[in-house]
Formats: C-alpha cells, structure tokens, sequence
C-alpha cells in the first residue's frame, strides 16, 4: 500500500504527458478505493511538470539502491 506524498518510479510510458518508465514522482493523493494514485511530477529544480492520476499498477516503490538520473522533457 502506498502513502501520500510517498516517491514512487513509473513502471508505463504516459505519452500524452511526455512521461517515460523510471520517471518519478510524488503521490500527491489516493482515492477511497486505493486504486488509483494522483502523482505530481516535478523537474530537477523544483518546477511541477505534471499532476497525473494512474492506477497503481502503473506505479512502484523507490528501491533502497537505486539512484536518479537526468533526461530532458520532450
């Protein structure tokens, strides 16, 4: 079960908001059923990229040994 404000990665592309698998983001809220997340994505400097609901299938825990890495938003 997810937490709000919990970091979670992307396990699907979301095209329509230039998203990719591995992009992260914050659970901003969970619906009453705990089946579907809102995410805000953010950029390296804090600015909000997006505010997406998914379902939580289309999202995972941050690992203890994973790190971050730079892309540019297309």
């Amino acid at each position: 079960m997810f937490q709000e404000f919990e970091d979670v990665v992307l396990v699907v592309d979301l095209p329509d908001y230039g998203l990719q698998v591995g992009d992260v983001g914050a659970i901003v809220d969970i619906d009453k059923t705990g089946r579907q997340v809102t995410l805000e994505i953010f950029s390296m400097t804090g600015r909000t990229i997006a505010v997406v609901p998914v379902a939580v299938e289309a999202v995972r825990s941050v690992g203890n040994n994973e790190i971050a890495h730079m892309r540019v938003l297309s």
